[in-house]
């Protein structure tokens, strides 16, 4: 008998009632001997996937029958691991010495211990599959040996590099690592050099750091750039018969100055009923047929990557920024959505259809700005000023129902880096979010909630863009936070957004507000990609989904294929029988790639932000403290967003005392407290641009001296 391996799982589970050895299975199990060598491979590729445990004395079992556990595992820079737990609501603690070889993100086994305090502890028996990933690191040579610091502090063991590999790096530079072996925890692990990519400090080897540090695609391979050019082809106008022209309509683009690709433009008509908004996306399906070459490695990135001066796109430039980009007085293809609302905002009807548009104006949030301030306005506004009078009318109002509905609004500064050619920072700031990135933002907003209704309509799969509400455990850490900041925010299981809303009004101007909504943000789920629709928490939609982005984005790609083969109401048959499989897979990858890509984009602006403050140690700053933990306090720089650290052993004027509950150090004799939340005035002591750390001493503090000084309840 032929068994696959989720049978033989199946049975096992069923038949075998307590650990056996691999031949007491193929017995219970009926293995015939000419079948059994084929079952024990199969048995042993369980084992290798962690569905399966092989006991000592040879005996195997079911993981869920054991104090075992198969996970990914989750390493801080103290060495001390972390393993969810189906069971508890808290993770698996793994203590350092309990890690064996596995390092931050591979996928272990292990098995549970007693309790630390109120939390579950654990062993890692083995590592059940090693993460694939690039280690970047300093390389240093001793007299006896070679070896490799890792930049990621997570990575808590340095890699040691025999001489066959160690590409003649040179003391001190930067370099690219691949794990060769590592079974012995009580050695290093081995590793081979597979780039040199320079001296830290040199021009490009920081943003290259992060590059490969996060393994993130670079150049796209001859065969693909070969694909794209073949297809991006504008078709002759006799093949577009079956697409509503929308050539001669109002239609514009609103970017940042300095974009290049354009996938979303809009139009807004007002009538005695209301208006009539058009939002028109690139049609970049079109060009990426499904299964190309193209299309794989447009998967395979899952989105475009923004760092400081670059950009790592998800297509090739003759597609991001030509064919597909909806640049002004060209014509192009497109995907529209035609949105009817009445004079307060509510969506009465809309339709979604494939279309030939040409802008009339490529416009800048900036300069949209200044005429909606009054501003003389320039040619390209001229040719649509009546249609940009029109879209702030509407864009206002579709604004305020949505805020009225619960719609979180978190305002956060978005940091702003600006280089030289040399890729030095020159200018360091947060960005200015104006009206008019709200007004295209509020029109996008519309055409996703749009397209999520259709679908949902029709009863059909579809790749949603879900955010689940937060746990009550997060909720309750964000309330207990508060409520040592001073505020009130109860918490409840029925919790709506409009709670969450209604509070972040109520903080609106207060010192603390970016902080706070920050800490509310992290309370918060993530927003991922799945087929299960449960609506959006965070706006307070109940049908949400990603439609506007195609060339930046994947699954925007894929929605729109998917309305494609929805034009009847339903897939075409061998289509749905695999369509299930293509939501899911795509959702989980990209949305995975996602939290890459915001690491990514995280880490590169950090690396640019101590470079920056590296060359004003010894000047004062403004902040507000950011979190407070033993052996110091954080500081987030006003305005510039870098953060810093001011450490208890820098402050010799007292002796402070730690309140973990309270977060916060208090003065023993002069009773001066550095609590979180608190304005403060700070002086750069040092910068540290390897380890990425800024050190802070305190000039002036804004927080109270009186102990029993209590802020006024919000």
């Amino acid at each position: 008998m032929s068994l696959s391996s989720k049978e033989i799982l199946k049975f096992i589970k069923a038949k075998s009632a307590h650990p056996m050895k691999m031949k007491e299975l193929a017995k219970a199990l009926n293995i015939s001997k000419k079948d059994y060598s084929v079952f024990r491979n199969k048995v042993k590729s369980l084992i290798e996937q962690g569905e399966l445990v092989k006991l000592r004395r040879g005996k195997i079992a079911i993981i869920s029958e054991m104090d075992i556990i198969v996970d990914k595992i989750s390493i801080n820079r103290s060495g001390v691991g972390f393993v969810p737990s189906d069971k508890d609501d808290q993770d698996i603690l793994i203590p350092n010495t309990g890690l064996h070889t596995a390092l931050n993100g591979d996928k272990v086994m292990i098995r549970l211990g007693g309790y630390s305090g109120d939390r579950r502890t654990g062993t890692v028996i083995r590592v059940v599959d090693r993460l694939d990933r690039n280690i970047v690191g300093i390389f240093h040579r001793s007299r006896n040996f070679s070896y490799v610091v890792p930049d990621d502090r997570k990575l808590h063991r340095d890699i040691y590099i025999p001489d066959k590999f160690t590409q003649k790096a040179k003391e001190g530079e930067k370099v690219v690592v691949r794990l060769v072996d590592w079974d012995d925890p009580y050695l290093n692990p081995e590793g081979k050099i597979t780039e040199r990519l320079g001296f830290p400090g040199e021009p490009g080897v920081d943003l290259l750091t992060i590059i490969k540090s996060h393994n993130l695609p670079e150049k796209f391979t001859e065969d693909v750039i070969s694909e794209a050019t073949q297809l991006a082809v504008m078709p002759d106008r006799n093949k577009l018969a079956d697409r509503v022209d929308l050539i001669s309509d109002d239609i514009y683009t609103i970017d940042p100055a300095d974009a290049k690709d354009y996938d979303d433009a809009i139009s807004v008509k007002k009538n005695s009923n209301g208006y009539s908004l058009g939002v028109h996306i690139a049609d970049v399906s079109y060009f990426v047929p499904e299964g190309s070459l193209l299309d794989k490695e447009a998967l395979r990135r899952g989105n475009s990557v923004y760092l400081p001066g670059m950009v790592i796109p998800m297509l090739p430039e003759n597609l991001s920024n030509d064919i597909c980009s909806l640049r002004p007085n060209r014509i192009r293809l497109a995907h529209s959505v035609s949105i009817d609302f009445d004079k307060k905002g509510k969506m009465i009807r809309w339709k979604i259809f494939d279309s030939i548009i040409k802008s009339k104006a490529k416009l800048s949030y900036e300069e949209v700005q200044d005429f909606y301030n009054g501003k003389t306005a320039g040619k390209a506004i001229k040719r649509v000023e009546k249609n940009l009078k029109n879209a702030r009318e509407l864009a206002q109002v579709l604004n305020k129902r949505r805020f009225s509905k619960g719609s979180l609004d978190f305002d956060l500064p978005e940091v702003k880096v600006v280089l030289n050619k040399k890729g030095e920072v020159i200018e360091l700031g947060n960005r200015v979010r104006l009206e008019s990135h709200r007004l295209v933002e509020e029109f996008m907003l519309a055409a996703n909630k749009a397209v999520a209704r259709e679908v949902s309509k029709l009863g059909q799969q579809f790749l949603y863009r879900v955010h689940e509400k937060p746990s009550i455990e997060k909720a309750q850490e964000f309330s207990d936070m508060m409520k040592r900041l001073g505020y009130k925010f109860p918490v409840s299981p029925t919790m709506k957004p409009k709670q969450f809303a209604n509070f972040l009004n109520r903080i609106k101007g207060v010192p603390e507000e970016d902080f706070i909504n920050e800490l509310m943000l992290r309370s918060m789920q993530k927003a991922v990609y799945q087929r299960k629709n449960v609506g959006h928490f965070g706006l307070s939609f109940l049908h949400y989904s990603h439609f506007t982005s195609p060339i930046r984005r994947y699954p925007d790609l894929l929605v729109h294929r998917l309305l494609r083969k929805l034009k009847n109401g339903h897939y075409p048959i061998a289509y749905s029988k695999k369509v299930n499989f293509i939501i899911d897979s795509v959702g989980a990858h990209c949305s995975e790639t996602e939290r890459v890509a915001e690491s990514a984009e995280r880490d590169a602006i950090k690396v640019k932000q101590v470079s920056y403050m590296a060359k004003h140690v010894g000047e004062k700053f403004s902040g507000v403290i950011s979190g407070v933990i033993g052996y110091g306090f954080f500081v987030r720089l006003n305005n510039l967003g870098a953060e810093g650290m001011v450490r208890i052993s820098s402050l010799d004027n007292d002796y402070y005392n730690f309140d973990e509950k309270q977060y916060r150090f208090t003065g023993k004799r002069t009773g001066q407290i550095y609590r979180l939340g608190d304005k403060i005035e700070v002086k750069i002591l040092s910068v540290d641009k390897l380890r990425g750390e800024i050190n802070f001493a305190p000039i002036k503090s804004n927080s109270p001296r009186d102990k029993k000084k209590k802020r006024r309840k919000k």
